[in-house]
């Protein structure tokens, strides 16, 4: 089906989010095609996903059009006929989009993708919307690698008090990000169990005047100041100027977009503060779509889940009842939804928890 796209006369459309497995299985089929596939990331634009909704009565993505037929999700695609794909493919090559296509935000291409993060810019980290691993290696080498110690410096300058919540959710999840990989960068990657202790609270930035480790940025900031994992004490003392920094009670959604350089984490993803609820609900939907983040066994009433969800139980509210609950509300429209919605309403479901990947997410 290979053939020049200067001679096709229309174009796939494909409304995406970042780190949707859908998504890159969507966009994997259709770039097979040989057609144009503009990608269109939705995941900052509350307007766009709203029409959206109203355009086809679903909210999970992708939304996939070939010129103005609208195709449906990812699942639609694979089940297409080889004739129906065909006639698709012929009509995006004959014939020209439509004068009324269906809605594109404004300035929008392929290759635009907006990468503010509260103030700090990570493209050196981050080359794309949804990075699952790190080329550590080309890293190392880059010239940019210096230009980018030289930014962090400029962290010492921010004004962390004048931040609202939003600004401060995108702003500290970006620096956490980037700050794991320049810790993996200038260090050995942390392998044993002590490695990764002294890890996570020795690796920092010196950001506003004060010191943030990683696990100040995490369990002081963004969890409201409580205990982390193997912790005893609270990060942020009383009289600690940084308690002043973090959030009145802890966000459970930072938990699909800390990246902590293992190959069990969510991919890593570039936050803005527009929207940033919306943002973290994707990447939330994403993660528990994977096999990775949930996996619902029908037969034995048992639903796994990755060991994030035991760790930071507390955050999604203790017991395993509202745990259950808070991830099948968090869950995108999918069948595992639908599978889990009709196991807890006859209850007696067993929850469980799947072996955690702690190898480096390198590429190497």
């Amino acid at each position: 089906m290979a053939a020049s796209e200067s001679r096709i006369a229309g174009r796939v459309i494909v409304y995406s989010m970042p780190g949707c497995p859908h998504c890159l299985q969507a966009k994997s089929t259709l770039g097979s095609l040989g057609l144009p596939v503009w990608d269109i990331n939705v995941a900052h634009d509350a307007a766009l996903r709203a029409r959206l909704k109203e355009l086809t009565g679903s909210s999970t993505v992708p939304h996939i059009f070939f010129n103005n037929v609208y195709v449906g999700r990812n699942e639609h695609l694979q089940n297409l006929s080889p004739e129906a794909l065909e006639r698709l493919v012929h009509m995006v090559r004959e014939e020209p989009v439509p004068s009324n296509p269906y809605p594109l935000p404004a300035g929008t291409s392929p290759e635009t993708e907006e990468r503010d993060g509260g103030g700090l810019y990570i493209v050196v980290f981050s080359p794309s919307p949804s990075v699952q691993s790190v080329d550590y290696r080309a890293m190392s080498k880059s010239p940019w690698l210096e230009r980018y110690c030289e930014w962090t410096l400029q962290l010492q300058q921010a004004k962390l008090l004048s931040l609202s919540r939003e600004e401060k959710l995108a702003f500290f999840i970006n620096v956490y990000n980037a700050l794991v990989i320049h810790g993996n960068l200038r260090l050995s990657f942390p392998k044993t169990m002590w490695q990764r202790y002294r890890f996570f609270n020795y690796v920092s930035y010196l950001i506003g005047g004060e010191v943030f480790t990683l696990q100040d940025i995490e369990n002081g900031v963004l969890r409201g100041n409580r205990k982390g994992v193997t912790q005893l004490l609270k990060p942020f003392s009383n009289n600690d100027p940084r308690l002043q920094v973090a959030l009145p009670e802890v966000e459970p959604l930072i938990h699909f977009a800390l990246n902590h350089g293992v190959k069990g984490c969510p991919p890593i993803k570039v936050y803005s503060p527009q929207d940033i609820k919306g943002q973290l609900h994707s990447a939330a939907e994403a993660f528990l779509e994977s096999s990775e983040g949930c996996v619902v066994d029908y037969v034995k009433r048992e639903v796994k889940l990755s060991q994030i969800f035991k760790w930071y139980k507390v955050d999604f509210g203790g017991a395993d009842e509202k745990l259950l609950n808070w991830v099948v509300d968090h869950m995108g429209e999918s069948e595992k939804k639908s599978r889990l919605k009709i196991l807890l309403s006859a209850g007696n479901v067993k929850v469980s928890y799947l072996l955690y990947d702690w190898s480096t997410n390198s590429t190497d």
